[in-house]
């Protein structure tokens, strides 16, 4: 079989823009070339140059005329799915990998929940196995140095204050797969922690905080680059008390992650945080648990019993919030189809802007000569149709 892949007739988006009839290029596990299709659409790559021709005779030819072709997914902020948790093993963690895959996410980083932290370090050494063969993109730790006032679904007894000693503990035990730690930068020993943090190479992310205005701006200054689901587990926008949510929108070096499920933020608020921070400061995450891809039912995160109803997942005590169950490909299809963004922007928001922060953005997060053949095809409708993931299909769209 051909290892040289053509798809040819889609609309591909490109990081200069969208072509109309685009043809993109696969050998191997890499992207080798795009450009748009031969005269009148046709799938066939133009064979009036010779060596475009030769590649065509020595290709699988794919015809995706009337899809979207874009990047694989990126999710920076993820703790399981398909009834398994990042937390659990490695082969609980392999099953959330699989499950993300085959809605789009082909590059994914594990978030943790509060947790003891000799358990936690022991699953940081889990996952940065894992990171080291490829099958996730790092480590996120979400808790436990977080504020009891804003708590969401952890574990209050297990919380802590960020201590830099502790949090450098949870960093070594990554074996430098750490990727990012959400802390509420106001409770003691937290701006410290940002600048270790930022010293390492790891983004220090404004969280479950109950921070003030100035806290915040003082916190960005210290290094902080990333607002963990903006609005979500911090103290509401005020006129008098701007609180975290104002600084986080009008810091230019912050990014901000998004849910966009429906039910973590109402539509306004999502395009409130569009206009004020912009298209390349806005990275959509699933922030899913276990239930992602596994349907309604009783389910854990990290040590708490959380009840998923039509597929919203809430704290069996005290009905928080508890992540969600959301795959990036109804996030892609919701935020063109309800709130009317552009579709190049959904494309940053989704790959490019979270690649980039994560450091990976030489391999992937964008369709260029090059990267890693990681992509999605979707419908007119936007409904995914095919993955594809370092040259294999996850998701073949020639079986329907």
């Amino acid at each position: 079989m051909a290892t040289r892949k053509i798809l040819a007739g889609a609309r591909v988006v490109l990081p200069t823009g969208t072509v109309d009839g685009g043809r993109l290029v696969v050998e191997g596990t890499r992207i080798t070339g795009h450009s748009p299709t031969g005269p009148a659409g046709s799938p066939v790559p133009d064979t009036e140059n010779a060596e475009t021709a030769e590649n065509a005779e020595n290709a699988e030819i794919i015809d995706v005329r009337g899809h979207w072709l874009v990047p694989g997914f990126v999710d920076m902020h993820n703790h399981g799915g398909g009834g398994a948790s990042f937390s659990g093993t490695a082969e609980d963690a392999l099953t959330a990998v699989r499950t993300h895959r085959l809605h789009g996410t082909t590059t994914v980083v594990a978030s943790t929940v509060t947790d003891d932290m000799d358990i936690l370090v022991g699953q940081a050494g889990l996952l940065s196995e894992l990171a080291e063969q490829g099958d996730i993109a790092g480590i996120h730790f979400e808790g436990p140095f977080i504020s009891p006032c804003r708590k969401g679904a952890h574990s209050e007894a297990l919380l802590r204050d960020p201590d830099p000693a502790e949090v450098r503990k949870l960093i070594d035990a990554a074996r430098g797969r750490a990727k990012m730690v959400t802390l509420a930068t106001e409770l003691p020993g937290g701006l410290d922690s940002v600048r270790l943090l930022a010293e390492h190479g790891v983004i220090a992310a404004i969280g479950h905080t109950d921070a003030t205005y100035e806290q915040t701006v003082a916190a960005i200054d210290a290094g902080a680059t990333v607002a963990t689901h903006l609005f979500n587990a911090m103290p509401p926008l005020g006129h008098r008390a701007p609180g975290p949510i104002a600084a986080l929108l009008e810091d230019e070096r912050i990014t901000v992650e998004l849910i966009d499920d429906g039910t973590h933020l109402h539509p306004a608020s999502l395009q409130l945080a569009f206009h004020h921070a912009g298209a390349a400061r806005v990275a959509f995450i699933t922030d899913a648990m276990d239930a992602a891809g596994a349907g309604d039912g009783r389910y854990l995160l990290g040590p708490l019993e959380v009840e998923v109803s039509d597929g919203v997942a809430r704290l069996v005590e005290g009905g928080s919030i508890a992540g969600s169950t959301l795959t990036l490909d109804r996030a892609f299809r919701r935020a063109v189809t309800v709130d009317r963004l552009p579709v190049e922007d959904v494309v940053a928001a989704l790959s490019a802007n979270p690649a980039k922060l994560l450091g990976v953005d030489d391999r992937v997060g964008s369709l260029e000569p090059g990267k890693d053949a990681n992509l999605v095809l979707l419908d007119e409708d936007f409904v995914l149709k095919g993955v594809m993931r370092r040259g294999e299909w996850v998701v073949d769209p020639r079986l329907g």
